[in-house]
């Protein structure tokens, strides 16, 4: 990453502020293992194919094929997946997984995908080679709730909807490679709902948080769309999408209860949308405390 930040160096020498600053950089998150719990950095290289070292790794569940997601297999958020050794270009780092009681395991260990599946129930791999074409297993019943679908996606029905979320060709990704959230829209969902929910950034795992601060009266990244974020001085993102919410931002994880009240509210007042999913026009390096400015 030396060389990289080199030459980010000298670009933010060169240039002066972009846009119209809405935030900053307060939280950069990485999630080594799909629908694990993650882990908090300082700085991250963002590229088109993400924040390096996300979603690395994932679960496929050996008697569909498909890639195993917290919407189907809930506990998966009692597990915590973080990295020993980063990830660099050249090679992919050394992840480990802290299991729900206290245990470290190595997923390059041929035993680790039967420790996991025994914790969960399900034979279920390990892997961190995506095929070019990857799907997540659903539960057409519970994978929004209590919400009815047609108040998701009015064009399904609970018969007629597919058993599967599609993934990025090539990836462990769901839609896009990297996901926003402001953290006005968190407030501004929070007070929607009536402020007795627990509704904290860390169910919707977001790879960049922005503090929007004092922007809390409405759902803040719908004013992005068919812009581009610059942040800091190289790095910017652009055809943002909002992104559809599911089961896995009302379940338990850590100190936080499983709750249906947040996505209920998130489908009545915003459609069932919050964050977007955006793609990086230009790589760059990610830093806490970086501007963001809108550019249109």
């Amino acid at each position: 990453m030396a060389q990289l930040e080199q030459a980010d160096s000298n670009e933010r020498r060169q240039q002066g502020p972009r846009g119209h600053q809405v935030g900053t950089i307060h939280e950069l998150w990485r999630y080594p293992v799909k629908s694990m719990l993650g882990t908090t950095v300082n700085e991250i290289l963002i590229t088109e194919h993400g924040a390096r070292g996300d979603r690395a790794w994932a679960l496929r569940d050996e008697e569909s094929g498909r890639i195993a997601s917290a919407k189907k297999f809930p506990r998966l958020l009692e597990f915590r997946a973080m990295y020993e050794i980063e990830p660099t270009r050249d090679k992919p780092g050394r992840v480990w997984i802290e299991t729900p009681d206290g245990q470290a395991i190595d997923p390059e260990d041929p035993d680790a995908s039967r420790l996991i599946s025994n914790i969960l129930g399900h034979t279920l791999q390990l892997e961190n080679q995506a095929l070019e074409d990857e799907k997540t297993n659903i539960d057409r019943k519970t994978v929004f709730g209590d919400v009815p679908v047609s108040e998701m996606k009015p064009d399904w029905t609970p018969e007629t909807m597919p058993d599967y979320f599609q993934l990025m060709k090539n990836s462990f990704f769901e839609i896009g490679p990297l996901f926003v959230l402001a953290s006005g829209s968190v407030e501004h969902l929070l007070k929607l709902q009536g402020g007795t929910a627990l509704i904290d950034r860390r169910r919707f795992r977001p790879n960049l948080f922005v503090d929007t601060t004092p922007e809390a009266d409405r759902f803040v990244e719908d004013d992005w769309i068919g812009g581009t974020l610059a942040i800091g001085e190289i790095l910017a993102l652009d055809e943002f999408q909002p992104t559809l919410w599911c089961v896995t931002s009302t379940l338990a994880q850590e100190e936080l209860p499983r709750d249906l009240s947040i996505l209920r509210t998130t489908a009545k007042e915003h459609k069932g949308c919050l964050g977007v999913y955006a793609s990086v026009r230009t790589p760059g390096i990610a830093r806490v405390g970086d501007p963001v400015a809108l550019l249109h």
